[in-house]
Formats: C-alpha cells, structure tokens, sequence
C-alpha cells in the first residue's frame, strides 16, 4: 500500500451503517476475500461516524470508541493494510456495540474511507471495501456485515467474501422503520469458533435461505429470520420473550445476528403498539432502512 510523509496535521472523517443480520450461512476459506457468510439483512441509517488524523503529533496508531482507548484490532487492521504511518482513530457509534448491529464492519470501513481521503492514496470503493472484509473476517469480529454495508437496503448476499467478489441481490422496499431492543451482549468469536453452533447456523440458513428466495418480500424476510432464530439455537430466553410478545400483536420479530437483540420491521398501523411492548425490555432504538453506503463527512 502507498504511504506517504505527514508533517502537518490531517484530519478526515467517515460515515459507514449499522446492519443487522437476520440469517446467515458460515463459508470458512483459507483466502480471506472468499471468506465469510450467506444470507440476508437490513442496512440502518444510524451507524459509525469515525474520524482520522494523522500528523508528526502522532506517535504511535491509538483506536477510541466513543472517547475510551480501545484495543480496536479490526479498525487498527485497516490502518496497517493501507499505511504504514501512525494514525489515531476516533469513532463515534450511534449503535449499541457487541449487540449485532456491525459495528465492528462499521467503523473498520469508516476507518479505511476515512484514511484513503486523509492521504490522498485515491483508492477505490472496492479495493477500501476489500481492505475492511479482510479485516473483519481476520479478526473473527464478523462475516457479512462489510458487504451488506457497503451495498445498503436489505441485502442478500448469495455467496460470500468481498462485496466485489460475493453475488448479491437486494429486497426492494421503501425506508421502513425498523425498531429494536438491546437485550445485552453476544460475542461473535464465541459462537463462531463453537463447532455445535456453527453445525446448527449452517442448516437453519440454508433452509432460511431456499425459504426467502422463493419469495423475496420485506414480510418473508421477517418470518424466515425468524425461523432461523429458533432452528439455530442462538435465542435467550429473553430474546424469545421480546418475540413471542410481538407476535401477539401480529408483528414478526426476530433476533440481530449475531447479538442478544430483537428487531422487527412492522407496518405504520402497528408501530405505536410495538414500540410499546419492546419498552418492557429495554430501551427502544428507532431506525429506517438505508439505501446508500458510506460517505466521507
């Protein structure tokens, strides 16, 4: 990657979309760019706005998250795949962290834009999404999210790896509001390396997937994230709870993957009512869906 001497200080700063995974397949491959997930999720319109600087007042490469020092080894990744020159990484997240919204795939393409404009290296969308992938995939922090963010609206990615390399397709549909509730954390690394959980991923999101594109619709969506929530085994108690209770209302809910959240995209006539009944869990988030991808701010 090309580098260059800074002596003055540059700053530049990125914004890159929550997404939520309602359904994926695992594909491990030993080239990280085919490495990675099937299925399908939703784009938000909140996410990850993350700031570089660079500059002889930086000494050494630092990731903040939300003002506090963080280890950031999928952000601190990027960095070192695009220059080798200190960079201090700030991101501000507008979405719960470790709760299945990509946050991780958020601020590591944040992170890449970022850079690429601070530097003037003038590189592609694709090859700044490819650089996040890999680091996302190597660092076990995520399989999917990457491509689904760097794509937007409800995305279904049909093979994996690197946006440029998957195939995918996307669900038409207006800015729908998705509503959600974080019911704690899920660590992505836990249930990834666990070979059970991998065996029951990999069977309910090939049947979630064959199910979905036989009729690729916002509603069919919902119902087979669902089923997927309850044939992999990932649910809580409580994550169960959240769904079962809107389905008494007539709304599909579902569980973010991979996070201990429930989301659900209801229709204008039911919103009051589901946000209602999500506030008895825990603090409602509202979004919409996101049709574009990132942006340099």
């Amino acid at each position: 990657m090309p580098c260059r001497s800074c002596k003055e200080i540059i700053a530049a700063r990125a914004f890159a979309p929550a997404h939520i995974t309602g359904f994926f397949q695992i594909h491990n491959h030993n080239d990280p760019m085919k490495k990675g997930s099937t299925g399908c999720g939703v784009v938000l319109d909140g996410g990850v706005h993350t700031t570089v600087t660079i500059g002889e007042e930086i000494n050494n490469t630092e990731i903040y998250l939300n003002k506090n020092k963080v280890s950031g080894d999928t952000s601190r990744a990027v960095v070192e795949a695009i220059t080798e020159l200190p960079v201090k990484v700030e991101s501000i997240s507008e979405i719960p962290i470790g709760c299945g919204f990509g946050a991780s795939g958020a601020g590591a393409l944040g992170t890449a834009y970022a850079l690429n404009h601070a530097l003037g290296l003038d590189l592609t969308a694709g090859k700044l999404n490819e650089i996040a992938h890999v680091a996302e995939v190597g660092n076990g922090s995520g399989l999917g999210d990457v491509t689904g963010q760097a794509h937007g609206g409800i995305l279904i990615r049909k093979t994996p790896g690197t946006p440029s390399i998957a195939s995918v397709d996307c669900i038409p549909s207006k800015e729908n509001d998705v509503y959600c509730v974080v019911l704690g954390e899920l660590s992505t690394k836990s249930v990834l390396s666990n070979p059970e959980m991998v065996k029951d991923i990999n069977n309910a999101g090939k049947d979630a997937m064959k199910k979905l594109l036989q009729k690729p619709s916002v509603d069919n969506f919902m119902i087979c994230s669902k089923e997927f929530t309850i044939q992999s085994k990932l649910a809580s108690e409580k994550v169960m709870d959240a769904i079962e209770t809107a389905e008494s209302i007539g709304v599909t809910a579902s569980q973010a993957m991979l996070g201990n959240a429930v989301f659900s995209m209801s229709s204008p006539s039911t919103n009051y009512e589901l946000e209602e009944i999500f506030s008895e869990f825990g603090t409602v988030l509202k979004f919409k869906v996101r049709t574009g991808s990132i942006k340099i701010t």
